[in-house]
């Protein structure tokens, strides 16, 4: 319980993400509860229950219809989302990036375009939040606008 104390006293703002089950945690974390997030858990929207802020992982979902669903569900019952990847690369990271900029595009995301995440940022970056660019062809966010077709 002492982690669980300091960090919500240290970090007041924080999301706090998939919490240990450990007894006495939960009543900790309640005052909090509208920052207590979970990702590990959820792999559909049945899964949301009475969750208010997840962590959306598109390839824990499954399908894109699933993955829908979960976004249409987490906007009717006011759920806020914000993004997580994991591991994708190549295409993968593309379409992860579109999606956070179309359904979180204010979150917390930790999905921010490869060009954020170089060694030595370029100097026209745009700053948060990112307007979607979907590619001319495929499901993929792009860093310049799309070249036509």
């Amino acid at each position: 319980m002492p982690l669980y104390e300091r960090a919500v006293e240290i970090f007041p703002d924080a999301i706090l993400e998939d919490p240990h089950d450990e007894p006495g945690v939960a009543d900790v974390l309640e005052p909090h509860r509208d920052r207590v997030s979970y990702d590990a858990p959820i792999r559909s929207a049945d899964d949301i229950g009475d969750t208010r802020i997840v962590n959306v992982k598109p390839s824990r979902i499954g399908s894109v219809r699933a993955l829908l669903d979960l976004y249409a569900t987490c906007r009717e019952r006011g759920v806020r989302m914000y993004g997580g990847g994991m591991g994708e690369l190549g295409v993968a990271r593309g379409q992860i990036e579109l999606l956070a900029s179309l359904f979180h595009p204010d979150a917390p995301n930790d999905v921010a375009p490869t060009p954020y995440n170089d060694e030595e940022l370029p100097d026209d970056l745009p700053e948060s939040p990112l307007e979607p660019r979907p590619a001319a062809k495929g499901f993929r966010w792009t860093a310049s606008p799309a070249a036509p077709a």
